[in-house]
């Protein structure tokens, strides 16, 4: 099987990592949870589930009802391939994704025609909320601060919904969703807390017998 992305030096990242920086945790969106959250499947198959029965219930009343359960068919029809379809773009996306934490950012490898990573340092991370369900899976939302911003459209789905004038990246329906948080919280604790050391040239100051002191 072709490897699209066998020209990356790491999977999920553009470039090798520095000596000091390593991987925590990889991972890509579940393909079914995707397209539920992202893409309304169930929505979708209730509508085109409901559309089946009013079609049956109108018939109905002027035709025997096997012919007017024949009748809601093309709707059953149009509801199931537009179901698979949004299940195949989902898997698509899923596929193209990869999730990244490693010890001084977060990486995120998206989009499937239009394949973009995004590096966002800790320190570009003013907070972050996960959303867990019974079952593990669940989103880890980014809020970023200062000027990074990024588009809805260009990084959907893998944003936090409806939040458009200032998006906010999301690890969209990953399992161990609380797992994946804690690994986040405590390396961007970790990375945050560092204290950052400048190096600036100090002159030489003069004796007052006119020798540079040492």
């Amino acid at each position: 099987m072709h490897d699209d992305f066998k020209f990356e030096p790491v999977r999920g990242l553009p470039e090798a990592l520095p000596a000091d920086e390593h991987i925590l945790w990889q991972g890509p969106p579940e393909p079914l949870r995707l397209a539920k959250e992202a893409m309304w499947l169930n929505w979708v198959i209730g509508y085109f589930a409901l559309l089946t029965f009013w079609r049956i219930g109108v018939s109905s009343a002027d035709y025997p009802l096997t012919i007017a359960m024949a009748h809601g068919i093309p709707f059953a029809i149009a509801g199931t391939i537009t179901a698979l379809l949004i299940y195949g773009i989902a898997t698509v996306q899923a596929r193209s994704t990869v999730y990244t934490l490693t010890n001084k950012r977060v990486c995120m490898r998206i989009g499937a025609a239009l394949t973009m990573t995004l590096n966002l340092p800790y320190v570009c991370i003013g907070n972050a909320q996960a959303a867990v369900r019974a079952n593990g899976t669940g989103n880890l939302t980014f809020e970023l601060i200062g000027e990074t911003r990024l588009s809805y459209l260009m990084t959907w789905p893998h944003v936090r919904p409806w939040h458009l004038s200032r998006a906010q990246p999301a690890f969209r329906a990953i399992a161990n969703a609380e797992q994946v948080a804690a690994i986040f919280a405590e390396a961007a604790e970790t990375r945050v807390s560092q204290p950052v050391i400048s190096r600036i040239e100090m002159p030489n100051i003069a004796s007052s017998d006119g020798i540079a002191a040492e």
